[in-house]
């Protein structure tokens, strides 16, 4: 039992797809089917019976597919869990995979459930366009295509483009055009480096796609680049003149899914489970939107004080990476270690396919603590709107 009198909860597998770029690898692959081969996945690497998971939550912002409304059960079907099992699809925007995470972790400390899957999926790819009106249209009536994967990037409350809410940051921040390509070649670097490393082995499951010649292995993720600083510096800023927000150090938009697997202490003696980490804390928090890139540091604050730790306990931090001035924000605020913060790279060099950020998140730093042997990690992330997400998890 946890401190609180709840049930502790554990994580028994993570694991995710390879990220696709846009109109990449996994273009033809539907948010649906990412969820259900990362759900199968896990399942399998935990050696996690299907039958045995009772629900299937699963993060999803925007809806791509004729099918999306039954999202999280269809992934759940496809992955062998039982009819009786429930599922629910969640959109707290770029947190959405952290949300499921947090949503299966109430269910099994109120006893509501023994083993859940957590999960984020996204096909940007396939976010279609729309005609608004059309059911109304009269003879002769010029109809209008709405791009509405554009359109979900920019937050009509506030009146801002993400990127613009960055900048906002750059500006309250002092930090620099080159502080950004800085970073942001650092999250190149790090990932090319990991991945040499075989850091993401343990939490890649590779996907079958369909090539040139047929089908073929995508195994490892498709958006991160080499690049020299200079190259960077060449590029326009896009949203601002004389801004620090480019193609280069902002989040790539990707395809991609994640899946977590948690249990009750009872599921893990039941079904003989091996626990990789315990979810030890969470903290979500709402923040201004027009700098919602801030997020994090309120929502990290929430999570630590839960937990009763401190940021010193922490061995490996991680802040998604939505734009560079956004995570140097946040580093700054926070007095973050770079050495041990995204030291694997991040989403400007992996890709933010929006849900499935949280997952892929949650899943490296479970096996990284395990890699490295090492005891708590913290894991965060803006949200578009004006919010943060950070969850805490300690080496089981």
């Amino acid at each position: 039992m946890s401190s609180a009198g709840l049930r502790s909860v554990f994580i028994v597998a993570a694991k995710r797809t390879p990220f696709g770029t846009f109109l990449g690898k996994l273009k033809d692959v539907s948010a649906t089917d990412l969820a259900a081969h990362a759900t199968k996945a896990a399942l399998a690497s935990g050696k996690v019976p299907a039958e045995a998971v009772d629900a299937v939550i699963v993060g999803n912002v925007a809806q791509s597919s004729s099918c999306a409304a039954y999202l999280a059960r269809h992934a759940a079907l496809k992955a062998g869990c039982r009819q009786d099992s429930t599922a629910l699809t969640v959109n707290r925007l770029c947190g959405s995979g952290f949300q499921s995470v947090i949503n299966a972790t109430q269910e099994i400390e109120l006893g509501r459930a023994e083993v859940v899957v957590a999960g984020g999926t996204e096909s940007m790819t396939q976010v279609p366009y729309a005609v608004r009106g059309a059911r109304k249209t009269t003879l002769g009536q010029d109809l209008k295509m709405e791009d509405t994967l554009w359109a979900s990037l920019t937050d009509a409350y506030a009146k801002l483009p993400m990127a613009l809410t960055a900048e906002n940051l750059a500006e309250k921040y002092s930090i620099s055009r080159q502080d950004c390509d800085e970073f942001a070649l650092q999250s190149q670097q790090r990932w090319a480096a990991a991945h040499k490393a075989g850091a993401f082995a343990d939490e890649l499951a590779p996907i079958q796609v369909k090539g040139k010649k047929g089908l073929e292995e995508f195994s490892a993720d498709e958006h991160p680049r080499e690049t020299t600083l200079e190259k960077m510096a060449s590029l326009k800023p896009v949203f601002k003149k004389d801004g620090t927000v480019t193609a280069a150090n902002a989040s790539g938009i990707c395809d991609g899914a994640g899946a977590v697997v948690l249990a009750s202490e009872e599921a893990i003696k039941k079904h003989n489970l091996t626990p990789l980490a315990r979810l030890v804390s969470y903290g979500v928090s709402g923040v201004d939107p027009t700098i919602m890139g801030i997020g994090p540091v309120t929502a990290y604050t929430q999570a630590l004080k839960h937990a009763k730790l401190s940021l010193s306990d922490m061995a490996l931090c991680e802040v998604n990476e939505a734009f560079a001035a956004q995570y140097l924000a946040v580093a700054k605020e926070l007095g973050l270690d770079n050495a041990i913060t995204n030291a694997s790279g991040g989403a400007i060099a992996l890709g933010h396919p929006l849900a499935a950020s949280g997952s892929r998140i949650t899943a490296h730093l479970v096996h990284q603590l395990r890699r490295t042997n090492q005891r708590y990690a913290i894991g965060g992330a803006c949200i578009g709107g004006g919010q943060g997400i950070a969850v805490i998890v300690e080496k089981a």
